[in-house]
């Protein structure tokens, strides 16, 4: 069993990867912005944490390395969504995104490198959304197709060291949140965090020592 670090881990899809991870005995480090919940399977959890800024996330890490040992694998879950068009909404709203979304999946990915062992894995989370993105994605969307360049990317780079970089690539998660937001939306492609979950755990497992580099679409409820 490995040491696994989940950010965004205090979300609905952060919380159903810890408690699936745990449930396999592995050891969870929950890192988040959000405050630490008063309930939580993570070993460890740590609440506040700016995963945009590089210097709190390394340090973040290395508390994880103290507490729980060597890292074995990352999921990069912390995010945020926007929809606006290009024409009424903001340009900051494309900074906004990609700090939340890109900017986080890459400090992470960079204070977890030099910590990670042979044979650990990275999962970082995408967006369905982002392969051909409607009216009010761009921001998002350009967010996201960063998200799936840096995994590809980072792919190659660590292939030699035996780490594997892989992503998901979810349609809407299906939470309160979102089925508040969207009333009146068809929920039938939409993913369960648990199905999600176990997915995001089998990239991270050595079953899936073969794979590396990929984006894999998930949809349908399950």
């Amino acid at each position: 069993m490995a040491v696994i670090v989940v950010t965004g881990g205090f979300g609905a899809l952060g919380r159903a990867v810890v408690r699936h991870l745990a449930d396999a005995g592995h050891q969870v480090a929950a890192v988040d912005m959000a405050p630490v919940p008063t309930e939580s399977l993570a070993k460890l959890t740590l609440g506040g944490v700016d995963l945009a800024e590089e210097h709190v996330v390394a340090e973040a890490y290395r508390n994880v390395v103290s507490d729980l040992g060597a890292i074995g694998g990352v999921v990069n879950i912390a995010g945020g969504f926007v929809w606006e068009t290009v024409a009424d909404g903001s340009l900051d709203s494309f900074d906004r995104m990609y700090r939340m979304n890109l900017r986080t999946a890459a400090a992470s990915c960079r204070a977890a490198i030099p910590l990670l062992v042979e044979g650990s894995a990275i999962v970082n989370v995408g967006a369905a959304g982002a392969v051909r993105p409607g009216t009010g994605f761009a921001a998002y969307a350009a967010s996201k197709t960063g998200v799936h360049a840096l995994t590809e990317s980072l792919a190659e780079e660590l292939k030699g060291r035996g780490i594997r970089v892989n992503a998901v690539l979810p349609t809407i998660i299906d939470t309160p949140t979102n089925r508040a937001d969207m009333p009146d939306a068809d929920t039938s492609a939409w993913v369960r965090p648990e199905a999600a979950a176990r997915v995001i755990a089998f990239l991270l497992s050595r079953e899936s020592g073969a794979v590396t580099g990929a984006a894999i679409p998930l949809s349908l409820a399950g």
